[in-house]
């Protein structure tokens, strides 16, 4: 019996091209009448509803309709749904049995971001979301000697906070990362591509850092671990040439025009590193599933996107691949007893298994628990007003298993994830990126 068609078949799930430039996207009947189809579909099924809060939603306002079925939800409430998915993607990827190659064809997710779209096309966005998604401008501005520091403070300041959430709506309780004064692509800027520079010899490969806006405003010191670490393998690494915002903040707010344009701005520096032969690399999950997943799926028939998307790779998934034809140095200095590891849903999504955690296996006497839950931040979800409440709920599995493991180290690949655990945490414990972990055990 052929696989398609049959719920929870053998066939590996495929995406298909977003096709954000065909007039049938941007038609809001069209989009509202797929909108009822697949919420249909989700109301018969209700697998996901431990997900995030858009399933709860929805089958709330279904079972408070009038007829307890999606006919009865007023297509105004259609986007109470749409704004509570932050494209975390678990959904199509762990849960929904109906995703293509299935004949009905659901791709909860990318439903979502063509609602988004359309919403942020309308000029329904509030400023508070343009603004907060505009990351490399909120970083360039904060990183400035005279704002650095009133930046910092104004974070931490209880009159400052009341009215970021009276006036902006982000909830005065949110904790807001640090920006730093020095940048990543400003302490490394030494080795930041060079086109005239002779080619590695007796090396294990070159590798070109997208240091990311987080880790270059906000964590330097995690693409310097990368960094360092790489090194210390025998890998020359090298900074782009230009570096922009990937885009997947403002892929989450449906801006796809300024998408676009960070499109544009970074494949070309990206696209010159692949041609001399470099691995690509980024320490933040969502930025290397921008590059391999989101943007291929954008401009499917882009060549340079396309090599770009290939050439993307997770610290991790590097490591493990240096490890298996035996050239990853083992060396460490330290264990790092009992931890608990956190794998971040962009990570999931990108489907090359338990890589950090059998790395970071290879310490002696170190164990290390993973644990496969979304913690709800998303970069932007877990600031905001409105959805904060929703945010620490969705850490609350995740928090709860790392205090019963009481690990001696506890971390995420996604930087921002783990911040926003160690907030949820009471002991008083910080987070520390697996790579960061990776360092400490090396002893560099």
């Amino acid at each position: 019996m052929a696989e398609q068609g049959r719920e929870g078949g053998l066939d590996a799930p495929t995406r298909h091209p977003l096709n954000q430039n065909e007039p049938e996207f941007w038609d809001e009947a069209l989009l509202n009448k797929e909108l009822e189809r697949v919420y249909d579909i989700c109301h018969g099924c209700r697998r996901c509803v431990s997900l995030c809060n858009a399933f709860p939603t929805l089958f709330d306002l279904v079972d408070e309709s009038e007829t307890m079925e999606v006919d009865g939800v007023a297509v105004a409430d259609y986007n109470k749904v749409v704004d509570q998915c932050y494209l975390c993607d678990l959904c199509y990827l762990t849960k929904c049995p109906y995703v293509p190659p299935h004949e009905w064809n659901v791709d909860f997710p990318h439903l979502m971001l063509r609602a988004k779209a359309v919403k942020f096309k309308k000029g329904d966005s509030k400023f508070r979301d343009r603004l907060i998604t505009s990351t490399d401008m909120v970083g360039k501005m904060a990183s400035k000697p005279l704002l650095n520091s009133l930046v910092n403070a104004g974070n931490k300041n209880g009159a400052i906070r009341g009215l970021l959430d009276s006036g902006l709506g982000i909830h005065k309780q949110a904790k807001l990362p640090e920006y730093a004064r020095h940048t990543a692509r400003e302490k490394n800027a030494a080795i930041i591509y060079n086109p005239d520079a002779a080619p590695a010899t007796d090396s294990n490969g070159q590798v070109t850092l997208f240091t990311t806006c987080y880790c270059n405003y906000n964590e330097p010191d995690v693409a310097d671990s990368v960094i360092k670490i790489l090194q210390h393998n025998d890998v020359q690494v090298s900074l782009p040439v230009r570096e922009h915002c990937c885009g997947m903040p403002k892929l989450e707010l449906g801006d796809l025009e300024t998408v676009t344009r960070l499109k544009d701005e970074n494949i070309p520096a990206l696209y010159e590193a692949v041609q001399q032969g470099h691995t690509l690399m980024a320490a933040v999950p969502s930025c290397v599933l921008m590059f391999k997943q989101e943007l291929p799926l954008m401009f499917p028939d882009d060549d340079k996107v396309q090599a770009v998307a290939a050439a993307f790779c997770d610290p991790f998934e590097f490591l493990h691949r240096l490890h298996k034809q035996d050239k990853l140095k083992t060396d460490f200095k330290t264990s790092l007893g009992n931890v608990s590891y956190h794998v971040a849903c962009h990570q999931r999504v990108q489907n090359i298994g338990p890589k950090t955690r059998q790395i970071l296996e290879l310490i002696p006497d170190t164990t290390v628990k993973s644990i496969e839950r979304c913690s709800g931040h998303d970069g932007t979800y877990g600031v905001k007003k409105e959805t904060l409440k929703f945010a620490n709920k969705i850490a609350k599995p995740i928090v709860r298993q790392i205090n019963q493991q009481e690990p001696d180290f506890y971390g995420s690949d996604c930087p921002v994830a783990g911040k926003h655990l160690e907030n949820n945490l009471e002991s008083g414990q910080g987070t520390i990126h697996p790579i960061d972990m990776l360092r400490l055990a090396y002893g560099i």
